[in-house]
């Protein structure tokens, strides 16, 4: 049996193409449009699924949408009277886009995907809950037979945050919290106010949270959020303006917290780092009561992650050093894209009662490796078609010779095998570096990823070493929990340099590994197995033979703006475009001196900044 999932017309579309309940290929549309978060139908994600499955339309069983219009139309409608006569404005934008569009979302799938090829659309195309997608992204692929699967985000079709216990092939979702109480929104309503963007600043609100100090904590519990023993909340809606306004929050929060939003283009104060860490702080408190007091009340050992705030890592490593349950597993495609995943796997083994395989080596994610990939010959004839200058290696020189420029302080570009799935780099479309250097932060992000000076970057360690160098001694493939290094490979810091000023802490060497250590001595880490990727394994494992560490610099492979890489031309382009100055493309070197300097290129400005 062959599903295909669709994600899309909001934010981060994507398709992904389920076998027999194995997942077969997943992507993300922004990597082939080049459009960051683009929300239109996934026209190419579908064709590369299609294409990796060797399928066509007309061989798969059904096509699934990973939400439901009609109740999110629905929802639309009661808020806007709910709010009546409020959010006039809001309303006379939002409901012709919904009539022309969104409402008659199964006509619009129909029509999309007749372009592509002949389909039976009046039996095979099929609708999921939204969180039901979230859910089943989660629990389905993962290691457990039975968990506890809690997804928490911005909106859906009502639910906000949601609980669900799978069990087997079964999967009940068994309470939840209805808009416009949602903790993704809070979370989103501080992003926009500290002048980051919504639905893609929220990472960067958490990177800047260890800078600040949470004297607002207090304040957020007391005026913006109603916080129970038990998690449940209530926020009040006096403060936001998201309902039925265009912007996140009101007058009235400008007030309690001292000033209007931050705009993208002014400095960043000590009074944002501190609403940083005070909006994180109650995330953490949020989602620490709520996961207590459901292993309490369920007593499952097992819990699985998904919706968008499941990426906040921070928050994750928490709820692990918290030891409520034995094991934790997140959806590395957590957000929307990744209920492109859920969707197809929910038609296959809920909706159709079809069995689960529970594998025995790990998950089934396949290391989230699940995107395109392209051959040596292919990957040739694309660069000597690009004028591209290089030399083929085989893997024991290639790996030398990285390991080589790591050593040298080098950025090095790191395209191999297929594209992950999801919004991190996780060894396939990277840019990779020496963690032990205490320059390499503010290369990176000044002059190879043109983006703030205070983003963090995260450690790429070798699964079996993980426990010497982090307080941390679990798989963590999908860079998804925050673990601090361990007191052995701190460098303390003098009563001076704690004196400084929130950013200006970030140029003291904090660890042995000073390119990957925040300022809080924490790192975003990723397990690197060689099981699911034996070429990068070997690389660390390299660097670790040479220089006693088995840890190295792991960033996305693209700019502030930009969708990672996805095909050896993106990778030129941005190597040609910024500071990187060797690349390996499959068994291909490339030299920054080597190349063409007619090929160089303004990318600074090439996307729209995030």
């Amino acid at each position: 049996m062959q599903i295909l999932g669709i994600s899309a017309f909001y934010h981060d579309s994507a398709a992904a193409l389920v076998r027999d309940g194995d997942i077969v290929a997943a992507a993300q549309e922004e990597r082939f449009t080049r459009k960051k978060h683009d929300s239109r139908f996934p026209a190419h994600a579908v064709e590369f699924c299609l294409a990796q499955a060797g399928a066509r339309l007309t061989d798969l069983d059904y096509v699934v949408f990973y939400d439901k219009p009609f109740l999110k139309f629905e929802r639309l409608l009661e808020t806007y009277i709910a709010f009546a006569p409020a959010g006039l404005r809001s309303f006379q934008m939002a409901i012709p886009l919904w009539v022309r569009e969104k409402l008659f979302q199964k006509s619009l799938l129909h029509d999309e995907l007749k372009r592509l090829g002949e389909f039976d659309w009046m039996n095979r195309l099929l609708f999921a809950e939204h969180h039901q997608s979230h859910a089943a992204s989660a629990f389905y692929p993962s290691p457990f037979d039975e968990a506890l699967i809690l997804t928490m985000d911005g909106v859906g079709e009502w639910a906000t945050t949601s609980v669900g216990l799978g069990r087997g092939n079964h999967l009940e979702i068994i309470k939840e919290i209805h808009f416009p109480h949602s903790l993704g929104l809070l979370y989103s309503a501080f992003t926009y106010y500290t002048g980051f963007k919504v639905n893609s600043g929220e990472y960067k609100l958490m990177g800047l949270a260890p800078y600040g100090t949470p004297r607002y904590t207090q304040k957020i519990l007391d005026h913006i959020i109603d916080l129970k023993p038990d998690g449940s909340f209530h926020l009040n809606l006096d403060y936001f303006n998201y309902c039925t306004g265009l912007t996140m929050t009101n007058r009235k929060f400008d007030a309690l917290f001292e000033g209007p939003p931050r705009k993208p283009d002014q400095l960043l104060t000590q009074h944002h780092m501190d609403l940083a860490a005070s909006v994180q702080e109650v995330l953490e408190e949020v989602i620490l009561r709520m996961t207590r007091s459901l292993a309490s009340e369920t007593g499952s050992k097992n819990l699985c992650l998904a919706g968008g705030v499941a990426l906040n890592c921070v928050a994750n490593g928490k709820i692990l050093r918290d030891g409520r349950f034995e094991r934790i597993w997140i959806q590395p495609a957590s957000g929307d894209a990744g209920g492109a995943l859920g969707a197809a796997l929910a038609a296959y083994h809920l909706f159709q009662n079809q069995p689960r395989q529970i594998c025995g080596c790990g998950d089934r994610m396949h290391g989230s490796y699940l995107g395109p990939e392209f051959s040596q010959t292919d990957i040739q004839q694309r660069l000597t078609k690009l004028g591209a200058k290089y030399e083929v290696l085989d893997e024991s020189e290639l790996l030398e010779k990285c390991v080589d420029a790591l050593m040298d302080e080098k950025a090095l570009g790191w395209f191999q095998g297929r594209m992950e799935f999801g919004p991190r780099a996780l060894g396939a479309r990277s840019i990779l570096a020496d963690p032990r250097s205490p320059r390499m932060q503010s290369i990176l992000n000044l002059k190879v990823k043109f983006r703030e000076s205070f983003r963090p970057f995260a450690p790429s360690v070798m699964r079996e070493h993980v426990a010497e160098w982090f307080d941390l001694d679990s798989d963590s493939p999908y860079m998804l929990l925050v673990a601090d290094v361990v007191e052995s490979r701190r460098k303390l810091m003098t009563p001076e340099q704690q004196k400084l000023f929130g950013i200006e802490k970030l140029n003291v060497p904090r660890s042995d590994i000073p390119a990957v250590t925040h300022v809080d001595y924490s790192a975003r880490v990723q397990t690197v197995h060689r099981e699911t990727n034996p070429r990068y394994h070997a690389l660390i494992e390299r660097f670790n033979q040479r220089t006693g560490c088995p840890v190295i610099v792991n960033t996305s492979f693209n700019v502030r703006g930009e969708p990672i890489v996805g095909t050896p031309e993106d990778a030129f382009r941005c190597f040609m475009g910024t500071g990187i100055e060797v690349l390996a493309v499959g068994n291909c070197l490339l030299r920054k001196e080597d190349q063409d300097p007619k090929l160089s290129q303004d990318y600074k400005s090439s996307f729209e900044l995030d």
